[in-house]
Parts: C-alpha cells; structure tokens; sequence
C-alpha cells in the first residue's frame, strides 16, 4: 500500500508540473523546423571588368588643341586695332578663344576698327597663315602623335574648327594620310560653337552616332558644342583655365603622354554609358566612312 501511494503521489505532481519545452526536447521529440538561408549566387564570377568601349571616330579641335595658333590670333587682334587706334585688352582676347570668326570681327568693329566684319576675318586669317607659313606648325604637346596612332589604329578622325577652310587645310595637310578623314570649317556651317552643328556633320560625313564619338577641344566654347553634341568631351586647357563648370566628360592639362589606349582608358566609361541609353554598341570603326584622305 506505501508503494502504492507513492507512485499516485508522483503521478499526480508529475501532472501538475508545468511542460517545459526545451530545445532539446525538440531535437528528440520533434522534426527540426525548417532553416531560412539566403539564396546562393550561381552566377560565374566575373575575373576582369568589362572591356572598355573604344571610341567610333575622335572629333578634334584645331585652334589650342592641335597646333597652337591662339598667340598668333591674339597677335592679329592687337597689330589691327593698333592701325586704328582703338582700344584692346588681353581680356578682349581671352574672351573670343573658340570662337566664332564673325564673332570676333564684330568685336573688333565694334571697338573701332572701321573695317567690314567679312574684311576683318580675311585679315586676321591672312595674318595668322602668313605667321604659319613663316616656319614650322607649333603642334600642341601629344596631339600630332595621338592623331597618327589614331590613323595607325584604324579610328577615323575629323578636323573640326571655326577658322576659315582654307587656315584649316593647312593643319590637315600637314598631316597627309596620317591625318583626318574630314574637315568641317567656319564657313562651313550656319552656327558656329557653341552650337553643335559642326560636330553633327563631322559625325554625319563620317558615318558614326555622334554619341559614339570622342571630342577634343581647349576652349569653353568649344567643349559646349562638344557636349551640345552628344559626343564624350575631352577638354585640354591651354590659355583659358578650364573647370568643371565648363563640363566635358574628361579634363586633362595636356595631351602629352596620352596615347590611344590611354584615350580609351579615359573615355570608355562614358561611351559604355551612352551606347548603354542608346541600347546598343558603339558603332565599330570599321564600318566608319573608308574615304581616303580630307574631304573637301
């Protein structure tokens, strides 16, 4: 009977003791509850980075970019002011690089000289070529050599300027067959830069997306018509200092040292951003205009 009472006794506080689920109780007495992982990446991993987009065709300025003339512009501004006995500044100066001709005639006009603005740009051209035929083009530091490879690695170039055509083809055959493929001159076009038309048809004449292509320019002016364009700008400061203010895509101090696969380095993240919202390529070089030497 003592035994008894002892196993009812300890049955029934067995049943009054609360349940205590622990967890190892739920290792013996029940299945594991399921476990949340994160989803495993099976994609490859990727060893390099994506390949660099080159550029379509390089749109080049001249004045300040490739050879160095704006000294020489500037010359030609005081020498005809002087004959006049009119007023002029270095500002003066400063404030027409890259651009228009007519812009400048009508400056210079406007500060006395008693000249035409169609005379005024003759002049000055007649000047500025005199000067260059006088010796040696002053190319600009790197960018005869990066024209040359340019044409060596088979991306087609164009001359794309706001001096008169016939100050233009001095620069462009200089170069010969090493050099560009197209020259669009001042007096080739309506708007002169800022505006974009010049660009525009260097791109057109070449057979490329402006978008697809690389331009060089020294000047606010010039690297606005760039931009305007759609094209990757690369501004090369000379005389005018040159901040991000004045946009571009890349700044640089000089050409020197930057050959094309430093140019591809430099430009080809946003040509892969811009064929990106084009939804395609960059257009392949080969495919550009096959047209030997200068358009004229």
């Amino acid at each position: 009977m003592r035994v008894r009472a002892q196993r009812n006794g300890q049955a029934a506080r067995a049943r009054a003791a609360p349940v205590v689920c622990t967890a190892r109780a739920r290792r013996v007495h029940g299945p594991r509850p399921p476990r949340h992982t994160a989803p495993v990446d099976s994609s490859p991993v990727t060893a390099h980075p994506p390949a660099l987009v080159p550029p379509a065709a390089v749109l080049w300025d001249m004045d300040g970019t490739i050879i160095d003339t704006e000294p020489i512009w500037q010359r030609s501004q005081v020498d005809l002011t002087n004959r006049y006995g009119a007023e002029w500044t270095h500002e003066d100066g400063l404030s027409l690089v890259g651009s228009g001709l007519e812009r400048s005639g009508e400056l210079l006009r406007a500060k006395g000289v008693d000249m035409e603005v169609e005379e005024i740009i003759q002049w000055m051209t007649e000047y500025v070529m005199e000067h260059l035929r006088a010796g040696e083009l002053p190319w600009r530091p790197g960018a005869r050599e990066l024209v040359e490879e340019l044409h060596a690695r088979g991306i087609p170039t164009a001359l794309v300027t706001m001096s008169r055509r016939k100050m233009a083809l001095v620069a462009a055959e200089a170069l010969g067959e090493r050099g560009f493929r197209v020259v669009v001159a001042g007096d080739d076009v309506d708007r002169p830069k800022p505006y974009p038309d010049a660009y525009l048809s260097a791109a057109a004449q070449l057979g490329v997306e402006p978008t697809a292509c690389v331009a060089i320019e020294d000047s606010a002016t010039g690297v606005a018509s760039a931009v305007a364009s759609g094209a990757v700008t690369v501004a090369v400061e000379h005389i005018v200092p040159l901040s991000e203010i004045a946009g571009g895509d890349v700044h640089l101090t000089t050409l020197s040292g930057v050959d094309v696969d430093r140019l591809v380095e430099l430009t080809g993240p946003a040509l892969a951003a811009r064929a990106a919202v084009t939804g395609g390529p960059a257009p392949d070089p080969a495919h550009a205009a096959d047209t030997e030497g200068v358009t004229r």
